[in-house]
């Protein structure tokens, strides 16, 4: 731990040093002092001074934080800049007698030139009141004749601009995530990008215990109506955590910026689930308030499975067939309260506190029939109940600084906590449906973790960007486990075969990075990076101390963009490590389906990925097209390892090892087509090729083993808006079969349509969506192949589903101008436990907390 505080202070005081002397009160002086060259340099000049203040023409309200550019007039380059206040007021210093003109701009403000300034040698001019009128109109009637861009380019990632979503209103984020090229997800919730499921996903910039412990309810948890837009950032800079070898996904919530007081009432009712979410504001000057509550509940979902497999230990073969009829409910909640509030001028500071619940309960009913060569059939029943229970609070505190545009000083906290209760209870019967014994697995976690960051950044000259920052987090993790057993008193005792342990695991991680973009006049965009993260690891369980120990990376990254004749081309290449997830690492032994054992492993080791890629995209009359070619290299790849148990008779113990190399190949393609101006379709498909090599266990001995083939997925979506308010859209995905170390996981389909009627003041509306009607279920098969076993998995979802939303917004707005809120934490790091669809009930004691 010394060690680590040493690390960190070095850290931090290098990375913060240039910013704290420029913070008034921590040992700057009251008048910021920027870097010599850059645009926030305010060296002496002259002795002249610009003052004014911008109002609406019409309101005659200040409007803040207008952009004020000031250039010489005889060589009309620009001299000097600045941003007006709360109040509308601004003032440009230190400035050389001369001639000029003064630029006012801003968002839904016509832009005004005044360009007769002439001042003197120590002038003081005040231009007075300068007013600006808004550029918008009113009409009688308004018909939109054209269509906000669906997808966004940027040097390093992929933006989906969701708003217009209606088929996912009364979902969840799963539901909008499926419709984002370059992402898969299955129909457990689990998420891959260009089918790398080492990813990590962001909200709002913030990370989050219970996203650690699970994506896939994580994302249960988000209504899919309040996504503003999906992140996909495939080629990170350094200013990211170096976690999450795949890339990142960040989803973006909408967030209010309107004036006064307002509540907005989603509502949603179907055979498969239900939800309310009820959302308010109150922002009134400097401060502003945030509370909002979101409650799903879902129910009526049946799984059907059949299961044969054939395990081999010593020779002697066990054959086992197995049939299950489950199902589930939960109840999922999402409760937040968050406040802003402008310091001075262009300061601010956030905070908030988040709640999350997620309570699923799952049944299953499993029929076992075990063969042995030299014995008579064996028949079992066993009923399962299983509880996934948790609770999870991020409380985040974040300040702003900003000095001049695109300069600006950050410092961020987070404290986040996650209790988790993962059990379950099985009834053990016989042929006969006589109940012969009870078994228990109860899994008790707690996880959390303080975060600490400061960035700051500042322009260098006109087209050059320096970005560097240090980030310190502290971890701590405890996983209470055991396995029990009834006696004939009906009281639980130990299982002997399955003792209860404890891991108590401590990882900290300092950090420090370093990122520069240039960007040329001929539209040439250069970003680099360089980021260096060490871990400190001590864990321990009741036999010992486990884990990796101690180590440090290097993660460089490159990013780089051209635009010729409409077509922009990116190039990117950058290494990342993939911790293992503490899920993964989780020695508890989950045997709720006894054939179907899951177990961690504590003695993982990270993984690395050298990521390549070459991106094109243009826009083709009405047409966009985007084509993406990349290529991945991964060493100490982690992969979920099958073998069979030698203690239980027929089954399969699933576990993680560092199995070898992992190579991918392939490309993303993705075209949008604005058929008409109130009609729009697209198209999309995903395909690699995947080569994974690595050691296993068969017959004993250790092997090496290698499998390889192709994966694909696509989809289609069309939406279309007509008049007096109503709107249609349509989607549609397939999910090919995907190549494992040990065979291959079957594929699957999803499809929806949906239409929305609009209230005539717009403050509502009604909409019907439905999903997978056409078809009474689905059948995902997987087969899976050693010398050791062979398992041949179908899992039939029934997941046809109808739902009725309804929204209302309540109380009158309004706009508020635009504001740089506070940075918060952003902790980009640990694997997440993805691969194979469960072949038995939902896991109940297998997930740890992060």
């Amino acid at each position: 731990m010394n060690k680590f505080l040493l690390a960190t202070s070095v850290i931090l005081t290098v990375f913060l040093a240039p910013a704290l002397a420029q913070f008034p009160g921590a040992g700057g002086t009251a008048q910021p002092k920027a870097l010599p060259g850059t645009a926030g340099d305010q060296s002496p000049k002259g002795t002249s001074r610009i003052t004014g203040s911008i109002v609406d023409s019409v309101s005659a309200n200040a409007i803040e934080f207008v952009s004020i550019a000031l250039y010489n007039k005889s060589t009309g380059v620009a001299i000097d800049g600045t941003v007006a206040d709360e109040k509308g007021k601004f003032e440009l210093n230190k400035l050389v007698a001369g001639d000029y003109k003064l630029l006012i701009s801003f968002i839904g403000y016509s832009s005004k030139s005044l360009d007769n300034i002439k001042l003197e040698k120590g002038q003081q001019l005040d231009l007075g009141v300068i007013r600006l009128s808004s550029n918008s109109k009113t009409l009688n009637e308004v018909t939109v004749t054209g269509q906000a861009a669906l997808i966004e380019e940027k040097v390093d990632r992929l933006v989906y601009n969701a708003e217009k979503d209606i088929a996912a209103k009364g979902g969840d984020a799963t539901d909008v995530l499926r419709k984002v090229p370059l992402l898969s997800v299955d129909l457990d919730g689990n998420v891959s990008l260009r089918g790398n499921q080492n990813i990590r996903v962001l909200i709002n910039n913030k990370p989050s215990t219970i996203v650690a412990n699970s994506v896939s309810d994580a994302l249960k948890q988000i209504p899919a109506d309040q996504i503003k837009t999906v992140e996909v950032i495939t080629s990170p800079s350094s200013k990211y955590d170096a976690e999450g070898s795949g890339g990142i996904i960040n989803i973006i919530t909408k967030k209010n910026s309107l004036q006064g007081l307002n509540l907005n009432v989603d509502s949603g009712i179907g055979n498969r689930g239900s939800m309310l979410s009820l959302n308010g504001g109150y922002r009134k000057g400097k401060a502003g308030f945030t509370i909002g509550g979101f409650g799903r509940g879902m129910y009526n979902t049946i799984t059907k499975t059949t299961l044969e497999q054939t395990s081999i230990v010593n020779g002697n073969a066990t054959t086992t067939t197995q049939t299950g009829d489950g199902n589930s409910k939960g109840l999922f909640g999402n409760y937040n309260l968050g406040f802003d509030y402008d310091l001075a001028k262009n300061q601010s500071l956030t905070a908030g506190v988040r709640y999350g619940v997620r309570n699923m309960i799952s049944q299953q009913d499993l029929i076992t029939r075990l063969t042995k060569s030299s014995a008579a059939d064996e028949i079992s029943k066993r009923n399962v109940d299983a509880k996934n229970l948790s609770g999870t609070v991020d409380v985040n505190l974040d300040y702003l600084h900003t000095f001049k545009p695109q300069q600006e000083w950050s410092i961020s906290t987070l404290y986040s906590r996650n209790d988790l209760t993962n059990n379950f209870d099985a009834d053990l019967l016989n042929g006969s449906d006589q109940l012969t014994n009870r078994q228990r697995n109860l899994n008790k976690n707690l996880n959390q973790e303080f975060t600490f960051q400061s960035d700051y950044q500042t322009p260098v000259k006109k087209n050059q960007l320096l970005e560097f920052g240090g980030k310190a987090i502290f971890r701590q993790v405890n996983s209470d486990y055991s396995f029990l057993i009834a006696e004939p008193t009906g009281n639980f005792v130990p299982e002997k075969d399955q003792p209860s342990g404890e891991l108590l695991y401590h990882q900290n991680i300092a950090a420090g990075y370093t990122s520069y973009t240039y960007t040329t006049k001929s539209r040439y965009t250069l970003k680099g990076g360089l980021r260096y993260e060490h871990t400190f690891i001590d864990a321990s369980t009741n036999e010992g101390s486990v884990g990796v120990g101690n180590y440090g990376v290097l993660v460089p990254s490159v990013n780089a963009s051209k635009t010729v004749k409409g077509t922009t081309i990116k190039l990117g290449y950058n290494r990342r490590i993939q911790r293992p997830g503490l899920q993964q690492l989780n020695p508890n032994f989950n045997s709720a389906n006894p054939q179907n054992i899951t177990i961690g492993n504590p003695e993982l080791r990270p993984e690395l990925t050298n990521n390549f890629e070459l991106g094109l995209s243009k826009n083709i009359k009405k047409t966009f097209v985007n084509a993406t070619f990349f290529g991945r290299v991964t060493n100490n790849a982690i992969s979920q390892v099958r073998q069979p148990s030698d203690t239980l008779a027929g089954a399969i113990v699933t576990t993680y090892e560092n199995i070898g190399k992992q190579h991918a190949y392939g490309t993303n393609l993705f075209a949008n087509i604005a058929a008409t101006t109130k009609i729009n379709f697209g198209i999309f498909a995903n395909a690699f090729y995947t080569t994974l090599t690595g050691q296993t266990i068969e017959n004993g001995m250790s092997k090496e083993i290698t499998n390889s083939g192709f994966n694909v997925s696509g989809g289609i979506f069309s939406q279309a808006t007509f008049r007096n308010g109503w709107g249609a859209q349509a989607f549609g995905f397939m999910q090919g079969t995907q190549v494992q170390i040990q065979g291959k996981q079957g594929g699957f389909g999803f499809y929806t349509v949906g239409v929305k009627k609009d209230f005539a003041n717009k403050k509502g509306s009604v909409g019907l969506a439905a999903e997978n009607f056409l078809s009474r279920r689905f059948n995902i098969h997987t087969q899976l192949d050693s010398p050791d076993f062979n398992q041949v998995n179908d899992i039939y979802l029934y997941n046809r589903g109808i739902r009725l939303t309804f929204t209302y917004k309540i109380g009158k707005m309004t706009m508020d101008a635009p504001k740089r809120k506070a940075k918060s934490v952003n902790n980009d790091d640990v694997k997440s436990e993805g691969g194979a669809q469960p072949s038995g009930p939902a896991p109940a004691g297998g997930n740890a907390p992060r």
